[in-house]
C-alpha cells in the first residue's frame, strides 16, 4: 500500500474509490497497512477511501501533541477540499479524531473510534522501555496488542522494535503519551453530538473494555459494538468483522 503514496505540499497519503469521502487515521506504532481491510473493501460500497500519514516524524518536539495533529488534518481536508467526512481512527489516531470532531464538527458527518485513546491507554510507554533492545521482550509487548499473538508478524515487530530503539522516536513517543493524558476527553464528550460508532476488541488490554464504556456513556450520540477474540487493532485482527459492523452501521445512518 505504500507504494501508492500520493505526496502533495507537505501531506503524504493513499487514496482509493469514489463516493462519501472515509478518512483515516493511523496509531503511534501503527501505519497505513493497519487498515488495509478497509482500503480495498470501501470502495466497492461507493466510498473513497483517504489515509494520510500523520507528520509524527516531521514536527518539533515541541509540536509533538495530539492537538498538532487535529490541526494537521484540519488542513489536509481543507487542502482536499472535503466535506460530510466519515473519520476512522485506531488508539491516537481515535483521538485525534475525537479531537478534530470536537473542533470541526460540520465537517463531520460521522465518527468511528477503535482502540481509541483521549479516556485511558496503557501501553509499553509506562515503563520507559527498559528492556528496548531486547527484541524478544518487545515481541512480546507487541504480542500482547492481539488477542491472537500470531497477528504480530516478524515485520511488524521489526518496526516496533526500530521505531522504539531510535532515540528521537522515543523522545517523541514519550511527549505523544504525555499530550494525550493532558487532552483527556472526559469534560468534552458529552458536548459532541456527531454520530459516532465505537467499534472495540472484548480483550483489548491497552484500552480495555470498560474504556468503550465510558465512551459510549459519555457520548450522547454513540453506538457501541463488540468484537469477540480481539485486542487492541479489530481492524487488524477482525478485517471482515470490522468492516460488516461499520457498514451496517454506516448504512442506518444513512452516511
Amino acid at each position: 500500500m505504500e507504494k501508492d503514496l500520493i505526496i502533495e505540499n507537505e501531506f503524504s497519503y493513499i487514496e482509493n474509490g469514489d463516493g462519501r469521502p472515509i478518512i483515516i487515521l493511523h496509531g503511534l506504532m501503527g501505519g497505513l497497512s493497519n487498515f488495509k481491510g478497509v482500503y480495498e473493501e470501501f470502495p466497492k460500497k461507493n466510498y473513497k477511501v483517504i489515509m494520510p500519514e500523520l507528520p509524527i516524524e516531521n514536527v518539533s518536539i515541541l509540536n509533538t501533541n495530539v492537538k498538532t495533529f487535529a490541526k494537521y488534518v484540519y488542513d489536509f481536508i481543507k487542502f482536499k477540499d472535503l466535506k460530510e467526512i466519515i473519520l476512522v481512527g485506531n488508539s491516537l489516531g481515535g483521538h485525534v479524531a475525537l479531537l478534530f470532531t470536537r473542533d470541526y464538527p460540520e465537517l463531520v458527518k460521522g465518527l468511528v473510534i477503535t482502540g481509541s485513546s483521549g479516556l485511558y491507554e496503557k501501553s509499553m510507554i509506562g515503563d520507559g522501555y527498559p528492556k528496548r533492545s531486547n527484541y524478544d521482550y518487545i515481541k512480546t509487548k507487541t504480542e500482547e496488542v492481539f488477542y491472537d499473538p500470531a497477528v504480530a508478524s516478524k515485520e511488524l515487530v521489526d518496526e516496533v522494535f526500530e521505531s522504539v530503539n531510535n532515540r528521537e522516536k522515543v523522545i517523541k513517543t514519550l511527549a505523544l503519551a504525555k499530550s494525550a493524558i493532558r487532552h483527556n476527553m472526559s469534560e468534552d464528550l458529552p458536548k459532541m453530538n456527531n454520530k459516532t460508532a465505537i467499534i472495540w476488541g472484548k480483550e483489548d488490554s491497552v484500552t480495555p473494555p470498560s474504556v468503550a464504556e465510558d465512551f459510549n456513556s459519555l457520548l450522547p450520540n454513540s453506538d457501541l459494538f463488540w468484537i469477540d477474540k480481539c485486542g487492541h487493532a479489530p481492524m487488524m485482527e477482525h478485517p471482515e468483522k470490522f468492516n460488516e459492523i461499520m457498514l451496517s452501521w454506516l448504512k442506518k445512518n444513512n452516511l
